[in-house]
């Protein structure tokens, strides 16, 4: 990882994986500035970080409230900047079916403001968000990073976009550009509401309820589910690489799981907290696949193991056993400031 002197910059500082990486990097001392619209990140998440770095950590970061779509909003971010970590994203196949231009727009034109942004601003080092979703309908499971199928939704456009984008901008320029294609990333802070939330903080919420989740499919489709602690750490590896370099990795566990298979490890791990023993009487509902999900991904991690020296340092079960804690001390928060109204 870059020096300790160094300043960065998180856009979609205020989201899930944004607020992690923030979390990280004030813990080492770093200086970071983060910009973010407030679209989909959240102000509780910035409040849950400095509660947990302290004041003397939190006065290290400086927020930028915009949106990257703003050339001006760029320029301002990345003045000062070393090194950028750009999570910024409309996220979510099924919101892109319904919204493909917002989506586009913000993918696809807020990359690249903030890419020619930070190559004029001199950063050296830019590590950006992309997607499994981006190999489309590749009749294997095991996706490895050269082999692209067509892509199967509006926001998988995108993300291929922003890696032709980075590609186009690191011929040009020489600024190192690194590509972290996630693998269904999932932890604490992740939203569970609304009906683009991810599959595991969605499920949690149902059980917590003792209400039954959807499964859409037959449930045999599996997914390569990875600990938010991976992706960070991903991060950091990324934004270590040598000056003028360029590439695009998997960031996954190596692992797959069904769907079937999770909504069990889910349902046994809240069934064991206290209050909480109805939720192993939950059954799951059957739902019709979705358009544009793919039947199964897993991540070939070769490429990163050898480019990166990446390893995952938080596997499934340990990571569904956090977010599930998370959720339920969240859940009891709330019920007890109910309470008291």
């Amino acid at each position: 990882m870059p020096g300790p002197s160094d300043t960065w910059l998180i856009t979609g500082v205020a989201g899930f994986i944004g607020s992690h990486l923030l979390e990280t990097l004030l813990r080492a001392g770093r200086h970071v500035v983060g910009l973010d619209n407030f679209s989909t990140g959240k102000k509780e998440n910035l409040s849950d970080v400095e509660a947990r770095v302290g004041a003397e950590r939190w006065a290290r970061f400086r927020l930028i409230e915009g949106d990257l779509r703003s050339p001006n909003a760029c320029e301002a971010a990345v003045r000062g900047v070393d090194v950028v970590l750009h999570q910024a994203a409309l996220s979510s196949v099924p919101r892109s079916l319904v919204h493909p231009v917002q989506v586009l727009e913000a993918n696809t034109i807020g990359s690249v403001n903030l890419f020619s942004s930070a190559a004029q601003a001199g950063v050296s080092r830019v590590v950006y968000a992309s997607s499994s979703s981006v190999y489309g309908d590749v009749s294997t499971a095991l996706r490895r990073e050269p082999v692209l199928g067509e892509p199967m939704s509006p926001y998988a456009v995108s993300k291929r976009a922003m890696e032709q984008l980075a590609a186009v901008t690191h011929r040009n320029t020489c600024i190192a550009l690194t590509g972290l294609r996630y693998f269904n990333v999932f932890g604490p802070r992740q939203n569970p509401d609304g009906p683009y939330a991810a599959v595991i903080p969605r499920w949690i919420r149902a059980l917590l309820d003792a209400e039954c989740p959807v499964i859409y499919g037959n449930g045999t489709q599996s997914r390569d589910f990875t600990h938010v602690d991976n992706i960070v750490r991903a991060n950091l590896l990324a934004a270590a690489r040598p000056a003028g370099s360029c590439g695009v990795f998997n960031v996954g566990t190596g692992h797959g799981t069904s769907l079937n298979a999770l909504f069990e490890t889910l349902r046994t791990h809240v069934a064991a907290l206290p209050g909480r023993a109805k939720a192993s009487e939950v059954r799951a509902l059957a739902a019709p696949p979705r358009a544009g999900d793919v039947a199964s991904a897993l991540a070939d991690l070769d490429l990163a193991r050898q480019e990166l020296g990446y390893e995952p340092v938080v596997n499934l079960d340990e990571g569904l056993r956090q977010t599930v804690s998370h959720f339920a001390g969240v859940r009891g928060t709330r019920n007890f400031l109910e309470a008291r109204r």
